[in-house]
């Protein structure tokens, strides 16, 4: 087989702010923008249209999530827990200097961490997890 990743899904509370982390900030561009029924559809990517894109969407879409799922899922966002993205960077000081410079909530600076990567973290708008790797 020959497979790759085409599309991840991330889910945000916030379509202008997400957008704004994604593009503003890690320098994605937006390949689509699609809304319908008051909800939002965004999906970003690196630059040069190629590679896995992250779908940014609304975490309610789903109509056969209950109102007690909805609101598990709204709870793990808030505590970083439901959702989470790994990038990774060939020079991971520099890239955390440019992330650092914009207001973002940093969970954990460069560090090498005992399993054998150097990486940081930090949370994007919705709450969720983004680690960046420095690639070896």
């Amino acid at each position: 087989m020959d497979l790759t990743i085409h599309h991840t899904f991330l889910p945000h509370t916030d379509p202008e702010v997400s957008l704004a982390f994604y593009r503003d900030v890690l320098g994605f561009e937006v390949r689509n923008d699609v809304g319908y029924a008051g909800m939002r559809w965004i999906t970003v990517g690196p630059p040069g249209g190629s590679g896995t894109s992250v779908v940014l969407h609304p975490p309610a879409a789903d109509p056969g999530v209950t109102p007690d799922e909805r609101q598990t899922i709204a709870d793990m966002m808030a505590k970083g827990t439901y959702a989470s993205l790994v990038l990774a960077t060939a020079d991971l000081d520099s890239t955390f200097a440019q992330v650092q410079s914009h207001d973002v909530e940093v969970v954990q600076e460069p560090t090498d961490q005992p399993y054998g990567v150097r990486d940081c973290a930090l949370r994007d708008p919705a709450g969720n997890m983004v680690r960046i790797q420095e690639l070896p």
